[in-house]
C-alpha cells in the first residue's frame, strides 16, 4: 500500500501543496535535499541558470527520449531544478559540462520509508561508468544523509544497459511489473523493479 493509500485509511489530513517555488532563473542553493556531491569523475549538484536547455536537449536525444519520452516544457523543467520534494533533481555534471540529470523520491510514510531514483544521460556519457557512479553517489547520500536503509529502481524491462548500470551498484532484481508504463510508442511496457539495501551499496566503483 502506497503512502497515501495509508494516510487515507487512517483518516490523515491529505499533505499540503509544496510552496511557490520563486524565480525559475536562480540558482538553487545546496541544502539538506540538494546537495553537491562529489565523486572521482562525476558531480550532482543542484540546479543552475541555463542548466534547464541543456538537460532538456539531452532529453530530446533518441537514446534517452526512448525510454524518457519527448521533454515537457522548459518551466516545468525549471521549477523541478529547484524543488526540495517531493522529487528532487539535480544536474550530473562531468568535466565541468551538464551530462545528464538524476533524480530522487522519497515515500514519506514511516512504515514504508524508502527512496527511488532514476538518471538519464547524454548519449555521448553513455556506456563509459558515469551511470554507475552517479547513482552511487546519490544512493550513498541517501542512506547516509537521508536515512533510509532501502532504495528501489524501475528500468524498462528491456533496458539492458540500464540493469547492468543499476546492479553494478548493488541493486537486485524483485521481479517484472507487467504493462508497467507507457511509452512513447503509445503503448504500456514491462519495467524491472529493483531494491538495494544499504548493506548492499558497492561503492568501489
Amino acid at each position: 500500500m502506497s503512502g497515501e493509500a495509508a494516510a487515507a485509511a487512517r483518516g490523515d489530513d491529505p499533505p499540503e501543496p509544496p510552496a511557490a517555488l520563486g524565480d525559475p532563473d536562480t540558482p538553487a542553493s545546496p541544502s539538506a535535499s540538494r546537495p553537491v556531491l562529489a565523486g572521482r569523475t562525476v558531480t550532482l549538484r543542484p540546479g543552475r541558470p541555463g542548466d534547464t536547455e541543456r538537460l532538456r536537449a539531452i532529453l530530446a536525444e533518441p537514446s534517452v527520449s526512448r525510454w524518457w519520452g519527448e521533454p515537457g516544457p522548459a518551466e516545468e523543467l525549471a521549477a523541478a531544478l529547484r524543488s526540495d520534494g517531493p522529487t528532487v533533481l539535480l544536474v550530473v555534471e562531468i568535466g565541468g559540462e551538464v551530462a545528464g540529470g538524476i533524480q530522487y523520491n522519497e515515500e514519506d510514510d514511516p512504515q514504508y520509508w524508502h527512496a527511488g531514483i532514476d538518471i538519464y544521460l547524454a548519449d555521448r556519457f553513455q556506456g563509459k561508468g558515469a551511470g554507475a557512479e552517479a547513482v552511487a553517489l546519490l544512493a550513498r547520500f541517501l542512506f547516509q544523509h537521508r536515512g533510509h536503509h532501502r532504495l528501489t529502481i524501475d528500468p524498462a524491462a528491456d533496458n539492458d544497459r540500464a540493469i547492468r548500470c543499476y546492479a553494478r551498484v548493488g541493486f537486485r532484481p524483485v521481479g517484472v511489473m507487467r504493462a508497467y508504463e507507457r511509452g512513447p510508442d503509445g503503448r504500456f511496457h514491462d519495467g524491472l523493479l529493483m531494491d538495494m539495501l544499504a548493506a548492499e551499496l558497492r561503492c568501489g566503483l
